[in-house]
């Protein structure tokens, strides 16, 4: 009886083993789309979809006393055949994304087609992709399924954000005095409304958050109201402006890193100028290489005439 338990006991193990071996075999790891293939596909979608839906524009052209400022999207029925379709509305703008944003293996950079529309426009000024904005927001696929909703207004440091809804954010303007409510809410006179239509490589492409109801490839729709903003945001504190620190000028401050080479054999981690205290990692903080005057405006010597400024020059 103890041999055979000992045998059955091997057999048993042996048909686990068979099915696991089998179980990973069948486990396939399915490679990115390409993204040009990916970007085609989102904009005729996104497309279609400005084309077979409007917003309630007359609410805004001629609001209640009430009227909560609130974008509605709808289909266009036959009910309803003689609004305005999103089409006619939106304006876009043109984005270039490379394929190394999203560690494709393919080497290639496809323009992007972001689509806006400001539903009404705010009385202050707009924001640049590198400052901190006081935004209040609702996130939705095209599906009309909300994934993300704060309808009080937060500070956001835009290069923390989706490149596409930075990018979207910027192109609204924000309003002016604030006024406080008895329930602890504020309001902004004359805040920006806006909308904005998110390809998925200007959102999270193939690696959207966990639990969150987005899928790979999806499409992004955001509605945002625009209250503040901090005018030349210096995240780092190191006297530059954020939006100065895009050395390239693609509207991505994460992908400008001086000193990328040195960080990476420190060990400490990488960081992009605009989070970067001492951008060129010669042990001097850039906020002492740089000469800032009474006004505000700043020089950038060049100590060794090399061409490149001191603080990004750690042979300077």
């Amino acid at each position: 009886m103890k041999e055979k338990g000992v045998l059955l006991f091997i057999a048993v193990l042996a048909i686990l083993s068979s099915c696991s071996s089998d179980d990973s075999s069948d486990v396939q790891v399915v490679p990115p789309r390409p993204l040009a293939e990916v970007e085609a596909e989102n904009d005729a979608d996104i497309i279609e979809y400005l084309k077979t839906h409007y917003y309630n524009y007359e609410e805004f052209e001629n609001p209640v006393a009430d009227f909560n400022y609130k974008i509605v999207l709808d289909t266009i029925t036959s009910l309803t055949g003689d609004k305005i379709p999103l089409i006619d509305q939106v304006s876009t703008m043109t984005i270039p994304v490379s394929s190394e944003t999203f560690n494709l293996d393919e080497d290639v950079t496809v323009d992007h087609t972001l689509y806006y529309l400001a539903a009404r426009e705010g009385i202050g000024e707009s924001p640049t992709v590198g400052d901190s904005t006081f935004v209040a927001y609702e996130g939705q696929l095209l599906s009309g399924d909300v994934f993300d909703s704060n309808i009080t207004y937060t500070w956001q440091y835009l290069p923390f954000f989706l490149r596409g809804y930075a990018a979207g954010v910027s192109k609204f303007n924000v309003g002016g005095e604030v006024t406080s409510n008895l329930d602890g809410t504020i309001d902004i006179n004359g805040s920006g409304i806006g909308l904005m239509f998110l390809p998925s490589g200007l959102a999270y492409y193939n690696n959207p958050p966990l639990g969150s109801g987005i899928l790979n490839y999806d499409i992004l729709v955001f509605q945002v109201n625009t209250g503040l903003f901090i005018e030349s945001t210096d995240y780092d504190n190191d006297g530059i402006p954020s939006i100065m620190e895009d050395l390239n000028n693609n509207g991505n401050l994460s992908d400008d890193n001086t000193d990328e080479s040195t960080e990476l054999t420190s060990g400490f981690g990488l960081f992009p100028n605009h989070l970067d205290r001492d951008d060129d990692q010669d042990g001097t903080p850039t906020r002492d290489e740089i000469i800032i005057d009474n006004e505000g405006n700043i020089t950038f010597p060049d100590s060794d005439g090399d061409g490149t400024p001191d603080y990004i020059d750690a042979d300077s």
